[in-house]
């Protein structure tokens, strides 16, 4: 019964590829929990099958889970299927494989093409000996305690170092080390083998050793640090990266031991480069797609700083371009047609699990709460799920927000709470003794929208009523330390590449890779949905990220408040203000 429930299971998994299992026996096999993706090799399948009968033909998926087997008769898969069905253990982990017949193959859309290259990508195959590649491998010494530990892997860096949480290096602070003169016969031998590039002498090098199983999120080198091209040895192993662009196009790019990699034109400014982190690659061979098992690979970088601006023809990659764009907004309908799409609707599609993120109350907004006196009434404007709500059990709270599904999330939760636009409050003048308005504001798309929002916050304060007002700062490293923001962890789903999204009107704005500084004050930051959620997908909430003193300098034009205090707190700026007698 557990193994009819287990194979119902993964023919209903199958079908949602279009694949249909046949009731009687066919001549093709499909092996239903293994595949390319979970490290199952066309030798293993061969080797475990072929004593049934002959077998025809083999059909891996490049990311798929399953795969097929063409037996010449059916006699022979029949005789396959009855003695392997849940007992041949060659899938993940050595687990048994579920199998099924099918009549024909589904049609597989096949968006990763391992025949071509990005323009302006080249490869240069057998750029150096095995003598070479010794020597090169042996004067870097990754033993653990001299080099740089990255999350991914281990890492050095010559000349200048590569700041990863800026993606940038400083040029007025080079290292005393240099990119090592064994290297220098690599220029000599590029200009011989690809003339375009005979004058190219770089002087910064990142070296990084790579495990089996270690990789690189997906990344467009930064425009304005480095010029054109950047190049990479490949030592020790052979290594898969993927390239992709705005267009979808996806190419698995096989770079052998001992080939040099270089990335020009529109392959270095426009495509993102990544090495997905596993321990076997899928590759081409001989018109097939088969495993290739890592090593450990020793990759040499070598990249030439710019002196200057970038002027690419890439404006959409380019933080050059996008960092001389003034984002303004003159346009009221545009500003609210910004904040529906990228505010309102997002929250609407990621409440539930914006809500699972949302626990632990931060320390300082929890003594605001806890210092009103008691029968205080309190107003949390863009309450999200409620987190401060109930707090001071001697104080009427009311939450409310522009989202209705997390309206609906703070009622579940016994809280009062309602719907309503932070530019509009639907409260009568001086009826609260205090407010919070936490993470809110920085969502509005103009100054004078965001001012607004502050004079509808003191509207409703009692004179000598409180406000506590949280933005998101610029500045992630306040006093040399990093926010909370920053030091969580990256995950693979945080890699969205920084380029521009065209609104309309030639409104354009950046978009933020999570878990970054950051470099724009207007720009769009990713949610990336959880796996189990109905509606799945990255969504980009719009930000104005605050300067320090600006939000303080907004509150100042306000006639009838006095600023209690103002300071930052772990990625956000704050201010505490009391409403006076005009």
């Amino acid at each position: 019964m557990k193994f009819e429930k287990k194979l119902r299971r993964h023919y209903h998994t199958l079908s949602k590829d279009g694949i249909k299992v046949s009731t009687d026996p066919t001549n093709i096999i499909v092996i239903c929990n293994a595949g390319l993706v979970n490290g199952l090799s066309e030798e293993k399948v061969l080797s475990s099958f072929e004593k049934y009968g002959e077998i025809a033909d083999l059909f891996m998926l490049p990311g798929k889970s399953y795969c097929f087997v063409f037996f010449k008769s059916i006699e022979d898969a029949s005789s396959c299927f009855n003695s392997c069905n849940g007992c041949l253990q060659i899938a993940q982990d050595d687990k048994p494989v579920f199998l099924g017949f099918v009549s024909s193959l589904p049609l597989i859309k096949d968006e990763i093409k391992w025949e071509y290259l990005p323009p302006g990508l080249i490869i240069l195959e057998d750029f150096i000996t095995t003598e070479e590649e010794d020597l090169l491998i042996r004067i870097q010494n990754f033993d653990g305690s001299e080099s740089g530990l990255m999350k991914n892997r281990q890492v050095k860096h010559f000349g200048f170092e590569f700041k990863y949480d800026t993606n940038n290096v400083d040029p007025n602070n080079p290292l005393t080390e240099k990119i090592p003169v064994d290297c220098e016969f690599l220029w000599t031998r590029l200009g011989e083998r690809c003339n375009k590039f005979k004058d190219f002498v770089p002087d910064q090098l990142t070296v990084n050793h790579y495990l089996p199983g270690q990789g690189i999120p997906a990344h467009v080198d930064t425009h304005s640090a480095f010029i054109d091209p950047i190049i990479s040895l490949s030592l020790g192993s052979s290594i898969v990266m993927e390239f992709k662009n705005d267009n979808i196009a996806h190419y698995c790019v096989n770079l052998p031991r001992r080939s040099l990699l270089i990335m020009s034109e529109e392959s270095r400014y426009f495509w993102t480069h990544c090495i997905t982190p596993r321990k076997f690659d899928v590759i081409k061979k001989n018109n097939r797609c088969t495993l290739s098992v890592r090593g450990v690979r020793i990759s040499y970088t070598f990249r030439k700083l710019r002196n200057g601006e970038c002027n690419c023809k890439f404006p959409s990659k380019c933080d050059t371009f996008l960092s001389n764009q003034k984002f303004s907004i003159n346009d009221e309908k545009i500003a609210a047609r910004l904040e529906q799409t990228h505010v309102h609707n997002v929250y609407e599609k990621i409440a539930d699990h914006f809500s699972d993120t949302r626990h632990k109350p931060w320390p300082n907004i929890l003594k605001f709460l806890e210092s009103l006196d008691k029968g205080s009434v309190l107003v949390d404007i863009g309450c999200g799920n409620g987190k401060y709500l109930g707090i001071n059990k001697n104080t009427l709270n009311i939450g409310c927000d522009r989202s209705f599904s997390l309206a609906d999330v703070c009622r579940d939760r016994g809280f009062q709470s309602l719907v309503c636009d932070c530019l509009s409050l639907p409260f009568r003048n001086e009826i609260a003794d205090a407010c919070i308005c936490i993470a809110v504001i920085h969502h509005l798309a103009t100054e004078e929208r965001r001012q607004q929002a502050i004079r509808e916050i003191v509207r409703i304060l009692r004179p000598g009523g409180k406000a506590l007002v949280y933005v998101w700062a610029k500045n992630q490293f306040k006093e040399n330390k990093k926010s909370n923001y920053i030091k969580q962890e990256k995950k693979e789903e945080d890699n969205v590449i920084p380029e521009g999204l065209t609104l309309e009107k030639g409104v354009s704005l950046p978009i933020h890779t999570n878990r970054t500084q950051f470099k724009h004050k207007d720009l769009l930051v990713p949610w990336k949905l959880k796996q189990n959620s109905e509606e799945k997908g990255t969504f980009l909430r719009y930000y104005h990220v605050y300067e320090e003193n600006e939000l303080e300098n907004s509150c100042n034009e306000l006639t009838n408040v006095k600023i209690l205090s103002n300071y930052y707190d772990q990625g956000n700026w704050c201010i505490q203000l009391q409403k006076i007698e005009k």
